[in-house]
């Protein structure tokens, strides 16, 4: 049943007023049929006149017997529904959406038009989840046949509503979904989006485990809700989750035996389960040989996304580069092979620059997933805005990346050329290119897992890695950019990359935002004349030696106190520190944990320790920074990796010695002085204020033209090879 030949040529004109006329004409000649009082009124509807279309229809259901009625009332809604379907093919969502609700007045079970009348209310802006409830679509879910097609596309476009209606969405359709790529995919980018950009992890657990009986295999939702789990902080959960999913034991396959034993790691430094992890570490050290050994060609695409950060667990636990650099470079070596394999990619010549082009113009390209309000980002602005524009062409490739307040306030010079880069590594390969980048930088330094696939394609004729962590491995890599202090002397014999060292710090800032400082001591129960120490890390960075020389740097210090701060599961990383400063004789009312607070705030709460005591293997990078550039002394081990001398190298550039171990001992050993010497205090403060003016780790303009010279020595080497 449908409208009139003789209305059609009305209906496109939209000349609804002869529509009308048309059908009270009818209804004239053929006052009982009904469909005309149908039409009528939706004629009404299509002219806004909302009232007289409902008493047309009105009129006709009080002449009925319910028999009658409520085979008129399917009548009615099949030709309302034909015509909003018309009107949203129209792209009328307005009057769509008007007929739908009227509709929804006149038929208020019909759950396809309720579906229906979700998506156009997504599409209008005006859906909220709570209508889910209120309109009695969960309820209906269960009581009848469901459009199986029409549910997945309104759980498709409703997920992204974060609530707990659209949660209870998800379980009741369930059993009516397909486990269809399409929607898995979607599944995975929203809980995605939502626990990383958006700051909602708990909503990404809820959906995730909500799909989890849909797709209780898929290794992309298992993973990701792994990483769910840590970032709510509920690294026991993540633990248990892994461990029933069976993940290592169902493997069949090196490649995933490796992974599983990598989340398991994860996991387990940072809910500090230290009875397990040396065991775990030699058990992962020997899946990650054998699967170099083995060079399996079929690997699962998740282990080949986070092939190249297998070896970063490892550099939390112990400081051996010289074992564990050859291993990620043989890595690295792999997955650049296989990678293009994969592909089908032949790697693009470059056409050799004369000689006498080495003083051009050079394009500088920085790449990164990180140019936010991350560590990357809050480090690399300075030197990114104080670039050379007359000397150097700056291009961005942000790369899957959202934009913040960080990214629009200093990564949005007019100068540059910014790109924002989807998940395409070939694309983002071909854009480079066709930019012709003469040296591109990798800012995340092989953690961020699409960056690498970019970089190992060689789409600029000089590669470098600097500032997001060590070198990523990759053959494609010229440089690693260090100075004379964040790696050993030794250091080319086990390193891939050429390193390049900087004449300072591998990294200078102008200083940091401070807000107002929300921490005092009487908050915290402690007097003036108190000793301070405070650590500020994450648990995945704290082991049970370092612990017991901080608790006895505490026991030696009369009237001292250990302040805790740092993201971990609160209850586990108490229970470790009560139970070595037990062992030491350290009372558990000198120990206490901070909250987490807002960055600015962070830095200003900084000032109320006297002395900051660092971690190892793995120091502390941006925090070092801040502590230093709040002028508080520093207790840091250097050992021989470049994550255990991050500390060593700041302190070294902040013109600061006092508070460098190279020994447990010493570690102690200047815990202690630093405790009980109030006046070395106050000078090794005095000198961390006055660095602020002399040290070039605060001059990120001075270090830019270095990296600048940097990057001209480099196209040089490269003209005359």
């Amino acid at each position: 049943m449908s409208w009139q030949n003789e209305v059609k040529t009305a209906l496109e004109n939209n000349q609804y007023d002869i529509v009308s006329q048309f059908y009270e004409e009818l209804i004239e000649r053929e006052p009982l049929e009904i469909s005309y009082y149908w039409y009528l009124g939706l004629s009404y509807l299509l002219q806004a006149k909302e009232e007289e279309a409902q008493a047309t229809w009105l009129f006709v259901f009080t002449q009925g017997e319910e028999q009658e009625t409520d085979s008129w009332l399917l009548e009615l809604s099949n030709i309302l529904t034909t015509e909003a379907n018309r009107q949203l093919e129209l792209e009328n969502l307005e009057i769509s959406w008007l007929i739908r609700k009227h509709l929804q007045e006149i038929n208020p079970s019909y759950l396809d038009n309720l579906l229906h009348l979700t998506l156009v209310e997504i599409k209008l802006n005006r859906f909220h989840p709570q209508q889910l409830q209120e309109w009695q679509i969960l309820e209906l879910i269960t009581q009848g046949s469901v459009n199986s097609q029409l549910l997945e596309r309104v759980v498709i476009a409703v997920i992204p509503y974060a609530h707990k209606y659209t949660i209870e969405l998800v379980r009741l359709s369930l059993p009516y979904l397909g486990n269809s790529p399409e929607l898995l995919n979607h599944v995975i980018t929203v809980t995605r989006h939502f626990a990383f950009e958006k700051y909602q992890p708990i909503y990404s657990v809820d959906l995730a485990e909500a799909f989890l009986p849909l797709y209780p295999e898929n290794l992309y939702l298992i993973a990701n809700l792994f990483w769910f789990y840590v970032t709510v902080l509920n690294y026991q959960k993540a633990i248990d989750f892994i461990k029933e999913r069976q993940f290592k034991d169902k493997s069949q396959t090196i490649d995933l035996k490796m992974f599983s034993q990598s989340l398991l790691f994860n996991g387990s430094l940072r809910a500090s389960k230290w009875n397990d992890i040396p065991s775990i570490c030699q058990e992962y050290k020997q899946l990650i040989e054998k699967f170099i050994k083995e060079k399996p060609q079929d690997i699962h695409p998740l282990v080949r996304e986070n092939l190249l950060t297998v070896m970063n667990p490892i550099s939390y636990y112990e400081d051996n580069p010289k074992e564990n650099r050859p291993l990620l470079s043989q890595i690295g070596s792999f997955f650049q092979e296989t990678y293009k394999e994969m592909l089908g990619f032949k790697e693009e010549s470059f056409d050799k620059p004369r000689e006498d082009n080495a003083n051009k113009k050079l394009k500088i390209g920085y790449i990164a997933q990180t140019l936010k309000r991350h560590p990357v980002g809050l480090l690399s602005r300075w030197t990114i805005n104080y670039h050379n524009r007359e000397q150097f062409d700056i291009h961005l490739y942000m790369v899957n990346q959202p934009v913040d307040e960080i990214t629009k306030q200093w990564f949005s010079n007019p100068a540059d050329k910014i790109y924002h880069a989807t998940a395409d590594s070939l694309a983002t390969y071909r854009k480079i290119k066709e930019d012709n980048i003469d040296i591109l930088v990798d800012l995340d330094s092989g953690t961020g897992p699409m960056v690498v696939q970019v970089i190992a394609l060689k789409p600029a004729p000089i590669q470098v890695n600097w500032l997001g962590f060590d070198g990523s491995g990759l053959p494609a890599v010229d440089y690693l950019l260090a100075d004379p202090y964040v790696l050993p002397e030794n250091a080319p014999e086990y390193y891939q990359e050429k390193i390049w060292r900087l004449p300072d710090a591998f990294v200078a800032v102008d200083g940091f935002e401070i807000a107002v400082p929300t921490l005092r001591r009487e908050d915290l129960g402690i007097n003036n004349d108190a000793v301070i120490y405070l650590s500020s890390q994450t648990a995945i960075k704290r082991n049970p030696a370092m612990i017991r020389l901080q608790m006895q740097i505490i026991k030696s210090v009369p009237n001292s106190y250990f302040l805790i701060q740092g993201v971990a599961d609160d209850n586990s990383l108490w229970d470790l520190f009560c139970q070595i400063a037990a062992e030491v004789g350290v009372e558990t009312n000198r120990i206490k944990m901070l909250p987490i607070y807002q960055t600015e705030t962070y830095r200003a709460n900084l000032a109320i320790a006297d002395v900051v005591l660092d971690t190892y293997p793995f120091n502390g990078g941006t925090t070092t920074l801040e502590t230093l550039w709040m002028g508080i002394p520093l207790v840091v081990k250097v050992g021989q990796q470049w994550s255990s001398r991050n500390g060593y190298t700041l302190m070294m550039n902040a013109g600061i010695t006092e508070g460098i171990a190279w020994s447990d001992e010493e570690y102690v050993q200047w815990g202690i002085k630093l405790g009980l010497d109030k006046n070395l205090r106050e000078e090794v403060r005095w000198k961390l204020r006055k660095s602020r003016h002399t040290s070039p780790l605060w001059n990120a303009k001075q270090f830019t033209r270095d990296l600048e010279n940097a990057y001209r020595q480099m196209w040089n080497i490269y003209c005359q090879s």
